[in-house]
């Protein structure tokens, strides 16, 4: 008989699932012409009752279903991120799916199935269940990516991401199967055992090809070709939900494969693929017009500027804790960026250009406000959470001697300052061209707004007590 604890030690995804049924079940009984608002709400308090399973789950700390699962401050943190992510995104979508005629519910379900995918992620120490739980995240979103159904643009993008996405998932389970070969294990624990003693050749090909398959999911370079296409097509509201909670989930399957499995000959790999990210990102953006596209190209940097963390070898556990935060706070401040951009975009999202945000300042001071507090978090400018993020992680590289790799890294935030102080520029010096209208922002926007822009300056402000759970998860996930 499966003990009671094990069901508490996965009652964030249980409460989930079960408010995603819910929704599917209560969607057809709704008219087609009602706007599914109703299932929003429901897909939001399922949220917030799986925040609150969660803080009740850390004190039943350890592992279950046969070692499969593990329960610590490591998988809390990402628990929490990807939950607050998934509630802002529920949030601000209540209005866009109203603006853009979309009345299907299964959306909120989808949030919903896709975050217990990615809740899995971040708590299993199986190779088998973190395939399975990233496969239960990626189909999610692919739906989502092609939810504007009637944008030929938005069909493209999930169609690129489906089919990459699918290229990926082959290259990580040949992983897991190649490290399977190597150890005779697929347990995370059990695969570091073996390989303390000796890693063989096979192991090497392994952590290569794994890395492949998480590289593409965070859109690390020389795997982020997709970005910038999927993320153009994509609802706005989806692509604030992409570019943050599955990219900590996977994030969190890195730190565990890399980390907790002592997994071999990766610090090039590492190295290589930060340097391009930080360096292709911030150069495709630099040239970008249309915001969503700038904020793919910027996210692609941001990816390399965690992954400049993991190659901080020489003390792992602030490695590990700097990419701990820095995830955080980049999940703040771009999740809120893109509650901005939705509501900015309006009907068939048409006001995504630099020239239609010419004159926000004036025309709504509280959103423009508002996007330039994201702005300069992402920049990396005191007071917003982006600015110890950047701190420890590049306190974090010096530590370990990782010269070149700092400086690769400030030179790229220098370049990234010129493309968000452009937005900058354009909301408050200059004149708009054509009237582009600013609708009121709504009660739920608002709230998710207040969320994000909170998050981000606490963040910044009282960084403390956040960083220290973040190194105690990481004495835990090394232990």
């Amino acid at each position: 008989m499966i003990p009671a604890v094990d069901y508490i030690r996965i009652l964030p995804e249980i409460v989930l699932t079960v408010f995603g049924i819910i929704v599917m079940m209560v969607d057809p009984l709704l008219k087609d012409q009602d706007d599914r608002k109703s299932l929003g709400a429901v897909a939001a308090v399922g949220i917030v009752a799986a925040i609150i399973a969660t803080v009740y789950q850390s004190t039943y700390p350890g592992t279950s279903w046969w070692g499969m699962v593990r329960v610590d401050n490591f998988s809390i943190f990402f628990h929490i991120v990807v939950l607050v992510v998934a509630l802002v995104t529920t949030l601000m979508s209540f209005e866009y799916l109203k603006v853009q005629n979309i009345r299907h519910g299964e959306y909120y379900g989808l949030i919903l199935f896709g975050t217990v995918g990615m809740g899995l992620m971040s708590s299993a120490v199986e190779l088998v269940l973190i395939f399975i739980a990233l496969e239960i995240s990626s189909i999610s979103t692919y739906v989502l990516a092609g939810f504007r159904r009637r944008a030929a643009e938005s069909t493209e993008s999930s169609l690129k991401y489906f089919l990459l996405g699918s290229f990926a998932t082959a290259f990580f389970l040949y992983g897991i199967a190649m490290m399977f070969g190597a150890t005779g294990s697929t347990n995370v624990g059990e695969i570091a055992r073996v390989l303390q003693n000796d890693a063989p050749t096979l192991a090497y090909v392994a952590v290569a090809l794994m890395f492949v398959g998480l590289g593409f999911k965070v859109a690390a370079a020389p795997f982020q070709i997709w970005t910038p296409d999927v993320y153009e097509g994509a609802p706005a509201p989806v692509v604030g939900f992409m570019s943050t909670a599955p990219k900590a989930a996977a994030f969190a399957v890195l730190l565990r494969v890399l980390f907790a499995t002592s997994a071999p000959g990766w610090f090039w790999l590492i190295w290589i693929s930060a340097a391009l990210s930080m360096t292709l990102g911030n150069m495709g953006a630099l040239v970008q017009q249309n915001v969503k596209r700038l904020l793919a190209y910027s996210s692609i940097a941001h990816a390399g500027y965690l992954l400049v963390a993991f190659a901080a070898i020489k003390d792992t556990n602030a490695g590990i804790s700097a990419a701990m935060f820095y995830s955080a706070s980049y999940a703040a401040m771009n999740v809120g960026a893109f509650a901005v951009v939705s509501h900015f975009a309006s009907t068939g999202e048409k006001y995504v250009l630099l020239d239609d945000y010419a004159g926000l300042g004036r025309r709504s001071p509280l959103l423009a406000a508002t996007l330039t507090i994201f702005l300069l978090s992402l920049i990396g400018i005191p007071i917003t959470g982006g600015f110890f993020a950047k701190f420890y992680v590049f306190s974090a590289a010096l530590k370990s001697n990782l010269v070149g790799l700092t400086i690769i890294g400030l030179i790229n935030s220098a370049i990234g300052a010129f493309y968000y102080l452009r937005i900058i520029v354009y909301m408050y010096m200059r004149d708009e061209r054509v009237s582009t209208p600013v609708p009121r922002v709504p009660v739920a926007l608002g709230f998710a707004l207040v969320v994000s822009v909170v998050a981000t300056i606490y963040l910044g402000v009282f960084p403390g007590r956040v960083l220290n759970y973040a190194l105690e998860s990481a004495r835990m996930l090394m232990q």
